[in-house]
């Protein structure tokens, strides 16, 4: 009985503690990801308000470069009005507003980078060849848009499954080649137990164990309608393993 009671005590113990360290953990990942993840949007001088804010990026390699989802920077430009894609960085209703230019896309991955005109502390990307399930993981981004200013927020959870995935196109009009082995041979990508919203697209995903990222969050799994995301949001979201973010970075000659 007094062996049993000991080993009770020293299990709560060690949970207490594992809590404790995680904690501690999720507070200096959040403080490393917000110095690096930046709006992806437009400025349009013509427009009412003149920055729309369409997803989320953060900084990588040499702080120069950016990056995001390709479905972010699928964007409409208004050429008319001189609409242009803008990187936004900082926190609070007077971010800095950064020229960006899109360098390179993979759209199979649904991956793109952009090259800004200054650098911003980038974030070191994991070499390891896959995050294990159940590992514990964060995400900043802007969840809900900027609509009273530029303020990232931190998410975490954890590694569910490493699971296969395709994306289809969406009418059979649309189909290619390469559409269709992607089909037969899917890639595969982390599902997340974690809670995220349409504007964390392109968000960064950290492993808190090392504080590197692992993943660019790309989708949310959607119960009912796309309104359903915001009001009653799944918990189950995905992210692309940054393998594939840092094989598409080392196809651009990268300016020192």
């Amino acid at each position: 009985m007094r062996v049993a009671f000991i080993f009770k005590i020293l299990s709560l113990f060690c949970l207490f503690l594992s809590q404790v360290v995680s904690a501690h953990d999720l507070v200096d990942g959040a403080k490393k990801l917000k110095s690096s993840v930046v709006g992806i949007g437009t400025f349009d001088p013509l427009r009412a308000p003149v920055n729309k804010l369409v997803g989320t990026g953060f900084s990588i390699g040499n702080g120069y470069y950016i990056a995001t989802n390709h479905h972010v920077i699928e964007i409409d430009m208004n050429e008319s009005s001189n609409e242009r894609l803008v990187v936004f960085w900082g926190e609070g209703n007077k971010p800095q507003i950064l020229d960006a230019e899109l360098v390179v896309t993979d759209p199979a991955h649904d991956l793109a980078i952009l090259r800004i005109e200054r650098p911003i502390p980038p974030l070191p990307l994991s070499k390891a060849e896959r995050l294990a399930d159940g590992s514990h993981v964060a995400f900043t981004g802007f969840p809900l848009g900027a609509v009273l200013g530029l303020y990232p927020a931190t998410h975490s959870g954890f590694i569910a499954a490493y699971t296969p995935v395709a994306n289809p196109s969406n009418n059979a009009s649309q189909l290619s080649q390469e559409m269709l082995r992607r089909l037969r041979d899917p890639f595969f990508i982390y599902q997340l137990d974690a809670t995220a919203y349409p504007g964390n697209s392109g968000s960064p995903v950290l492993d808190l164990n090392n504080m590197e990222v692992i993943g660019v969050l790309n989708k949310v799994f959607v119960k009912q309608t796309k309104e359903s995301a915001i009001s009653d949001p799944s918990g189950i979201s995905y992210a692309v393993p940054i393998s594939f973010l840092i094989d598409l970075y080392k196809t651009i000659k990268v300016e020192q």
